[in-house]
Order: C-alpha cells, then structure tokens, then sequence
C-alpha cells in the first residue's frame, strides 16, 4: 500500500511540474522611452519572456546567459523580452540595458502583472528571475514554478529547449486571395 502511494505522489509530483501547454497571455511590455512591444505580436518567432529585478544577481546572470542564446539565434526566429517589477523600475531600467547591452525590450510592470501573467494565486511567494518560453504558434511552451526553475536559468537547457523550439516550422499564414479580373 505504502508503494502504492508513493507512486501515486510521484506522479503527482511530475505532473505539477510539467507545465501544461497553453495559449500565451498577451502583454506589452511597456518600455521607459515609452516604446511599447506586444508579445502577440511576435508571433511566428520563438520568444522567452523573462520577469526579472535589474537588481537581482540571478536575473543579471540569466540576461548574460540570454544575451549569448540571442546572439546566436536571434537569426532563426529568436526573440526575447524582459520586464522589469522592482519598484521604480522605469527609471532603474535604462541603466539595466545600458550596464549589460541589452538589444531587445525591456520593460516595467507592477508585480501583479507578473501574477496575472504567470497564473499564481496573489498569495504565492514567488522568485525571480519568472520565464515564460513561447512557441511559434503563441502557445506557451516552459514556465517558471512559483519557485523558479533552475533549468531556464541553464544555458545548456535553454540552449536545447530553443534549438528544438525553433527547429518547429513557424506557423503559415494565410496567402492572400488571388483575384481575376473580369472583362
């Protein structure tokens, strides 16, 4: 019986883990100079949305280890964004880019907008850095626990997830009707 039950949490467990794959919330990442980027907009691309603290240690490890992953395949569809939730973040964020040569948006937000986007409950107690992996089809594909993931903090891992995401074809788009003309 006792076998039995530790089966059953295990699957439990794993099945917690695994996020389930879903359409991706839209959100514009709202930056200082006022330039606004909307995630739906970005579909056809492989995006990795991350929620960070310019000022947290792990999400400026996890911007550097971006930055070499963008490098590399921004070419194949890559795209990222970052939002920013520490307070005054707005003015916390140019400095941010500028320190660590970001090339893509970095924006700012509230700390619900992270709840709301990641499907937390207001009570959890989260960490940062929060990454949301998206799929060329707008589904989300990988996301942080409440408690973060070390592994979309590997590059190794990261490096493979995105490889295998931008391998999949983009989603096709509509040809537009060919008209005849009558005489």
């Amino acid at each position: 019986m006792s076998r039995l039950l530790s089966i059953l949490a295990l699957c439990a467990a794993a099945a917690i883990a695994q996020p389930v794959v879903r359409p991706a919330p839209d959100l514009t990442v709202l930056e200082p100079s006022g330039a606004k980027t909307t995630i739906s907009s970005l579909k056809g691309k492989v995006v990795v949305l991350s929620f960070i603290l310019t000022t947290c240690p792990h999400c400026q490890a996890e911007c550097q280890m971006l930055e070499k992953l963008y490098a590399e395949m921004h070419p194949k569809g890559l795209d990222i964004a970052m939002v920013a939730v520490n307070d005054n973040a707005q003015f916390l964020v140019p400095g941010f880019k500028e320190q660590f040569r970001v090339p893509w948006p970095v924006g700012f937000a509230k700390s619900d907008t992270v709840v709301r986007y990641m499907g937390f409950s207001e009570l959890d107690l989260w960490n940062v850095p929060q990454v949301v992996v998206i799929d060329r089809k707008g589904m989300v594909r990988a996301q942080s626990p409440v408690k973060g993931d070390p592994n979309l903090q590997s590059e190794t891992y990261m490096r493979d997830l995105l490889g295998k995401l931008l391998a999949e074809k983009a989603p096709a788009t509509k040809a537009p009707a060919k008209t005849t003309a009558s005489r």
